[in-house]
C-alpha cells in the first residue's frame, strides 16, 4: 500500500471567530488523485491552502513525507497550485511561462530548454513555444498553467476548481487529460471542486465536505452506492431521499408501506432517512410495482428520460431509457439493495 505522503492531525482553522475547519483528519496517499468535493463555503479551498502554506491553521499540525511542515513557508513545501484563474504572465510567452519557476531556481540554460519541452509534450503543446500565452483558448491557458506547475517536479501537485472557467464540452475533456497526466507521472494530485461529476471521473479517493466537517471519505463507488448520510446522497448524484422507520434489522417502512432492506444496526422503530437511486427504480405494470403512481413529468435528458412519479405519499425520480407518458398510471419496482438506510442528519 502507498504511504502516506500528506497527514492533516486535528486541523482547525477560523476567520473572524467563524470556523473554516473544524478538527480535520485526513491522510493523502503518495500517487493518489484525491479531490475534496463540497459547496462553496465548506472549507475544501481553506484545506488546500494550509495544505499549500498560503494558510496556517488555528490548531493541529500538517506533515509532508512525515516531517512537520505546519510552520514552514509555502516556497519551501514540494507542493505547487494550479488556480481557476491561470495567473499566467501576459508578457511572457508560452516557453518563458513554463520555465519562469526554474529560472527562479537558477537551472541551468540546457536543463531548462529540455525541461519545458518535456511539460510541453505532456500537455500535447508542443509547437506552441513562442506563442502569446494571450493568444491561447481557454483549454490551452490550462495546459500551460499545469505545465508551469510540473517543470518544478513537485511531490504534490494541488488544484483549485482550475476547470471552472471551462465550457462543459472541453471541462469533460480536461478531466481525462488531468486524470492521464496524474497517471502517467505517478505523483500525488489534490483537487478541490464543487462539481460532483468531476470528482466522479477523476478521483482515486473523494473526501465530501459540509460546514469545515469531513462527511464521507472513499472511492467514487463506495461515495456513491453507499453514502453515510442524506447530504452525501443528495450532493452526489440525483436521489430519492425519503423519511422512514427502521422497524427491525432488515426491514423498513416508508411511503405506507413495509420493504425488505439489506442493512441493520439499527435501534427498533429508529426513524431513518431512505435513499433510492433513480436509476435503479423500474417502471413496471401497476400490478407488478411494489407501489404505484401516477407520471407527473417526463423530460428528456439525452441518454435517459427524466420522470416524476406521484404516489400520493411521495413524488419519485426515476431514469430509464424507456418513456412512460405522462398521466400514465404505472408501478415502481426496486431491490432490496437498491434502498438505503441512513441515520437522520443531527444538522437537518
Amino acid at each position: 500500500m502507498a504511504q502516506h505522503l500528506i497527514e492533516l492531525v486535528d486541523i482547525s482553522k477560523d476567520f473572524d471567530g467563524e470556523e473554516a475547519l473544524k478538527n480535520i483528519n485526513l491522510y493523502i496517499r503518495d500517487g493518489e488523485f484525491l479531490t475534496l468535493l463540497g459547496p462553496s463555503g465548506c472549507g475544501k479551498t481553506t484545506m488546500l491552502r494550509i495544505i499549500a502554506g498560503f494558510e496556517a491553521p488555528s490548531s493541529g499540525k500538517v506533515f509532508i513525507d512525515g516531517k512537520d511542515v505546519t510552520n514552514v513557508p509555502a516556497y519551501k513545501r514540494k507542493v505547487n497550485t494550479v488556480f481557476q484563474k491561470y495567473a499566467l504572465f501576459p508578457h511572457l510567452n508560452v516557453s518563458d511561462n513554463v520555465a519562469f519557476g526554474l529560472k527562479l531556481r537558477k537551472i541551468e540554460k540546457s536543463k531548462i530548454e529540455k525541461k519545458v519541452h518535456e511539460m510541453l509534450e505532456m500537455v500535447e503543446l508542443q509547437g506552441f513555444e513562442t506563442r502569446s500565452v494571450e493568444a491561447l483558448s481557454g483549454g490551452q491557458q490550462q495546459r500551460v498553467a499545469i505545465a508551469r506547475a510540473l517543470a518544478n517536479e513537485p511531490e504534490v501537485l494541488l488544484l483549485d476548481e482550475p476547470l471552472g472557467a471551462l465550457d462543459l464540452k472541453l471541462r469533460k475533456e480536461m478531466q481525462l487529460e488531468l486524470k492521464r497526466m496524474q497517471q502517467q507521472l505517478g505523483i500525488t494530485f489534490i483537487y478541490v471542486t464543487h462539481d460532483q461529476e468531476e470528482a466522479l471521473t477523476m478521483s482515486d479517493t473523494i473526501v465530501v465536505m459540509r460546514k469545515g466537517v469531513i462527511q464521507q471519505i472513499g472511492t467514487p463507488i463506495d461515495i456513491y452506492n453507499e453514502p453515510k448520510n442524506a447530504y452525501v446522497a443528495d450532493f452526489i448524484g440525483e436521489s430519492n431521499i425519503l423519511p422512514g422507520v427502521m422497524v427491525e434489522d432488515y426491514f423498513v417502512e416508508f411511503s405506507g408501506k413495509g420493504f425488505n432492506c439489506v442493512d441493520k444496526g439499527f435501534t427498533p422503530n429508529e426513524a431513518v432517512d431512505v435513499v433510492i437511486r433513480p436509476e435503479d427504480i423500474k417502471i413496471v405494470p401497476p400490478s407488478d410495482g411494489t407501489l404505484s403512481g401516477v407520471v407527473s413529468s417526463v423530460v428528456f435528458m439525452g441518454v435517459h428520460y427524466e420522470m416524476q412519479i406521484d404516489t400520493g405519499e411521495h413524488t419519485f425520480l426515476v431514469h430509464s431509457t424507456s418513456k412512460a407518458e405522462e398521466g400514465v398510471h404505472v408501478g415502481l419496482s426496486f431491490f432490496p439493495d437498491d434502498i438505503h438506510i441512513m441515520r437522520k442528519d443531527v444538522e437537518e
